[in-house]
C-alpha cells in the first residue's frame, strides 16, 4: 500500500469489502498496510469513480461520501484517514513503514505479531501481492509483497487471513486458480474464497 493509491476505486471496493467482513464492529480484523514509500508513479490516479456518484455511491454511501470529501474535495491522500472508525469500525492497524531490509522487515512482522495478536482476521495489503521468485526477501522490491512464510506464520498463530494481490500478465482464472491452490497447500486443506474485481483479487482463509 502507497499514500498515492489512497481512495482509488481499488481502495473504494477492498474498504467495502473489509466493512462487510467485519460486519460492522462483529469481528475483529486486523489490517497490516504493508505500507511503503511513494514513488511518483500514476497508479493510484484512478479516482473518476468519485465523479459518478449515480452509479458508485449506492454500493456504500457512508463510505463513498467520505472518500469523495477526502480526496475530491480536500485532495488529501494519507492510508491513516482510513484507519477513522466511521471507515472501518472496530478494526485495529498496523501502520508502520516497510522497506527492503531484511533485518527491520522480520522485526516489523514480530511487532505486527504483537499488535493484532488479539485479532480473528488479518488483513495484508502489499502494493503487488504474494511473492515472485525473481525478488528474495530482503532484496530491491521485496517491500512490495508478502511472503509465504510470513502468511504462514500469521496463519499458525491463530488468525484468518485475508490477501490482496494484484493480477499478473497471465490468463487471469488460471492465476486465481494457481493463488488459491498454494494458499490450500500451505493453510491446510479447505476452502479458498476469493473476489476479484477488473485488477485485483482477494483470497481469504478462515480459520
Amino acid at each position: 500500500m502507497k499514500n498515492q493509491y489512497f481512495g482509488d476505486v481499488n481502495d473504494y471496493r477492498k474498504y467495502g469489502l473489509l466493512r462487510t467482513l467485519a460486519n460492522y464492529g462483529q469481528l475483529k480484523i486486523g489490517v497490516c498496510w504493508m505500507l511503503t514509500a511513494d514513488d511518483g508513479r500514476t497508479d493510484g490516479k484512478f479516482t473518476t469513480y468519485l465523479d459518478k456518484p449515480q452509479r458508485w455511491r449506492q454500493y456504500d454511501p457512508q463510505l463513498f461520501d467520505l472518500l469523495y470529501q477526502w480526496i475530491a474535495a480536500d485532495r488529501r491522500r494519507n492510508v491513516l484517514l482510513a484507519e477513522n472508525e466511521k471507515v472501518l469500525p472496530g478494526v485495529s492497524f498496523h501502520s508502520k513503514l516497510l522497506t527492503a531490509s531484511g533485518d527491520k522487515r522480520a522485526t516489523y512482522f514480530d511487532e505486527m505479531g504483537e499488535q493484532l495478536a488479539g485479532c480473528d482476521l488479518i488483513f495484508f495489503d502489499p502494493d503487488n501481492g504474494v511473492e515472485v521468485k525473481s525478488i528474495a526477501k530482503g532484496r530491491r522490491n521485496s517491500e512490495k509483497y508478502i511472503y509465504w512464510d510470513e502468511i504462514v506464520k500469521t496463519f499458525q498463530a491463530g488468525h484468518s487471513i485475508l490477501l490482496y494481490q494484484h493480477f499478473r500478465r497471465e490468463e487471469r482464472t488460471a492465476f486465481i486458480q494457481r493463488i488459491v491452490t498454494e494458499l490450500q497447500a500451505r493453510l491446510n486443506p479447505s476452502k479458498i474464497y476469493w473476489f476479484r474485481s477488473s485488477q485485483v483479487v482477494y483470497c481469504l482463509r478462515l480459520l
